[in-house]
């Protein structure tokens, strides 16, 4: 285990003072107000709302009284004009959010702070993806994650991501192929096992989610997120909400036809050159072997790419023109505001970005101006920490005031 630094709170590039209003009413979007511009003064946060004074002074007191928030020092404005105010802003003392990321071959456990910063965090490799065994781990590692940190902060709940088919309402993983779940009730074991409040989601919906929060503002309202791995899959945000389908199956975008089809990219659902089979880790490692490049795992070879090995930039440059192609459908089939692709390449190399950009434009008829509207994650390097953590942190922004155990009840 080892402490991060912490993710950027705001890509640098995109100003707060345009962010749109956000989605979640009274308590929960004075929460939002002040994570974005904190410490921020209460009559700045009724403009940012709409709401009246008298209710923010109503929110605050009551987030003050959970312990989400604090009071600074008292402020006078502008070369001592105007009557002092008392700003307010997150506080991150008091509680931790832990997060638990279930991948293919691996789980990473992570702490984040009430600001949306990763604080500390752990990766378990898989040695079984028994339901029982990986999810026993998780519950085995957070205490010893939480005792590193002190016993100054208490977990207030614990988010779990992994990919494919998740039911966040039943806190069950339908289906995940890859690791061979099905109907796993993933809530129920875990919040036995560890007392806490649990909340499951997929990644891709969480990391919309940690978007919104703490990530690219233009995603607020619209937007698609767009999941490289080896699980490939989507998420969609419409009015400011992540949208879940009815059977919280959307974002399955794994069997997109993208491809050529050519000598070993047939994935398992039989359809040459889907999306998957041309552009997941494995396809990725499998296509460097038969090139000659032997890398015994993803991250190998893409630090390959970062050091400048041909071969290995060719076959990320080759992945990023595959996911501009899905990238094109995607933002011609939803018209977003904007499309953040999960891909670390993307991420880490500036000529996969504009490979990706690139593609997108040629093939979209809605995409203008793909710098614009086609950017990387805002959590490149901490993916996959950051998804998990960010399940608990949207559900905490989604119902502050709800029945949160280790918060004072509301008065």
């Amino acid at each position: 285990m080892s402490s991060s630094r912490p993710v950027p709170l705001r890509r640098a590039d995109i100003p707060s003072a345009a962010v749109p209003p956000r989605r979640a009413a009274s308590t929960g979007a004075v929460l939002g107000a002040i994570l974005d511009h904190g410490p921020v003064a209460r009559s700045t946060i009724a403009r940012l709302t709409g709401l009246s004074p008298a209710s923010v002074t109503g929110h605050c007191g009551a987030l003050i009284g959970r312990g989400l928030v604090k009071e600074g020092p008292e402020t006078a404005g502008p070369r001592g004009l105007g009557r002092p105010h008392i700003p307010v802003e997150i506080d991150t003392a008091r509680y931790l959010l832990a997060g638990a990321h279930v991948a293919v071959t691996h789980t990473t456990l992570a702490l984040m702070d009430l600001r949306g910063r990763l604080v500390a965090e752990e990766r378990l490799p898989h040695t079984s993806t028994e339901p029982a065994e990986v999810l026993d781990r998780v519950a085995e590692g957070l205490p010893r994650m939480l005792a590193a940190q002190g016993s100054a902060r208490t977990a207030l709940a614990l988010g779990v991501a992994t990919g494919h088919w998740v039911d966040p309402a039943a806190g069950v993983v339908v289906h995940h192929p890859q690791l061979g779940w099905r109907d796993v009730p993933v809530r129920e074991v875990l919040a036995e096992a560890t007392g806490l409040p649990v909340h499951v989601d997929s990644h891709a919906r969480a990391l919309a989610r940690a978007e919104q929060l703490v990530g690219v503002a233009s995603t607020r309202a619209s937007a698609v997120v767009l999941f490289v791995g080896n699980v490939v899959d989507a998420a969609f945000v419409s009015s400011g909400a992540v949208h879940q389908g009815p059977r919280f199956g959307a974002g399955n975008i794994a069997h997109l036809p993208v491809g050529t089809g050519d000598a070993g990219t047939t994935c398992e659902c039989g359809v040459p050159g889907c999306l998957q089979s041309e552009v997941s880790e494995p396809a990725m490692l499998r296509r460097a072997a038969r090139r000659g490049l032997y890398a015994g795992t993803f991250p190998e070879l893409l630090q390959r790419a970062v050091d400048g090995d041909e071969v290995a930039v060719s076959l990320f440059r080759r992945r990023a023109r595959f996911v501009g192609r899905a990238a094109a459908v995607l933002l011609d089939m939803f018209d977003p505001e904007v499309l953040v692709v999960v891909e670390p390449g993307a991420g880490r190399l500036a000529p996969c970005l504009a490979e990706l950009r690139a593609t997108t434009a040629e093939r979209s008829l809605v995409c203008d101006d793909p710098e614009r509207s086609v950017v990387p994650s805002s959590f490149t390097g901490r993916v996959l920490a950051v998804a998990g953590t960010a399940v608990a942190l949207g559900a905490l922004h989604d119902d502050p005031l709800g029945p949160w155990p280790a918060l004072p009840a509301v008065s």
